[in-house]
């Protein structure tokens, strides 16, 4: 088990022209097992395939803090059919790495989530076209306006190139709400990593753990700027697969913290 494991999730290549080549011609296991269940043990819920516990690739097991993130793992692993494709898998990648990655360094992790409220996605505006300009603050403004009203956090947008620093004050509701949330829950710290560090915003990232933002409205802010420019320039197949992959992983990270919010089973 371990072998068959530790070669679907590790090994990864880390030169961008191999990844590229694995990309076009990837090797996948197939599956080598009949059945994927969960098994509740000293109160974490562990993935079985056939009985046996799957472990990760620090050799960690895979197990849930709840029945239901559990269940949503072990069905990931249920609907793989012939192969096994990795890139199909995003909760168990995101398992992966809070078990191996996360809590090893849960404050470390915390910091790297705080240092995007000084110069957050929704802070810094385009000074045009005017169509633009109407559309991030259609899709940002509320934002501030729930991180003022509900935080008590007022953060400042600016429409200049230059970085502009935001108030001490705001800063420290800031890390005081991200702390509240997941700096005592491995798995709500790595989902919020996992949401802040591709959409650029720690507040876009607050707002869905806070349950402001559904995982469809996080991501459109996240990719205002992006959507303009694919509806005037156009977009290609490579360009399509990558978005449908980077979304399924911020989809991913919000059921992990639908899952595991209090009294989840």
């Amino acid at each position: 088990m371990r072998d068959l494991f530790e070669e679907i999730f590790t090994n990864q290549p880390l030169d961008p022209t191999e990844a590229a080549r694995r990309a076009v011609r990837p090797q996948f296991r197939r599956r080598f097992y009949q059945n994927a269940d969960i098994d509740a043990t000293d109160g974490a819920f562990r993935v079985l395939l056939d009985g046996r516990p799957i472990r990760t690739p620090a050799r960690g097991l895979l197990a849930a803090p709840t029945q239901a993130l559990a269940q949503a793992l072990a069905d990931e692993w249920r609907e793989q059919r012939d192969v096994i494709d990795p890139r199909k898998m995003p909760l168990t990648r995101l398992a992966n790495t809070i078990i191996d990655g996360v809590s090893a360094a849960p404050a470390a992790v915390g910091a790297d989530i705080e240092k995007y409220l000084a110069s957050d996605l929704v802070l810094y505006r385009a000074e045009g076209p005017a169509g633009l300009v109407a559309r991030q603050a259609g899709a940002w403004d509320p934002v501030l306006a729930w991180a003022e009203r509900d935080l008590g956090a007022r953060f400042l947008p600016t429409s200049a190139m230059a970085f502009v620093a935001q108030s001490a004050e705001a800063l420290a509701v800031g890390r005081a709400a991200i702390a509240q949330d997941a700096s005592r829950d491995i798995w709500r710290l790595g989902a919020l990593h996992a949401i802040t560090t591709p959409t650029g915003s720690a507040l876009i990232a607050l707002a869905l753990m806070r349950g402001v933002l559904s995982a469809e409205a996080a991501w459109a802010a996240a990719h205002v700027d992006e959507d303009w420019n694919m509806e005037r320039w156009g977009h290609d197949a490579l360009a399509l697969e990558w978005r449908a992959s980077r979304f399924a992983e911020l989809r991913a990270a919000a059921s992990v913290l639908q899952l595991t919010r209090a009294g989840a089973p």
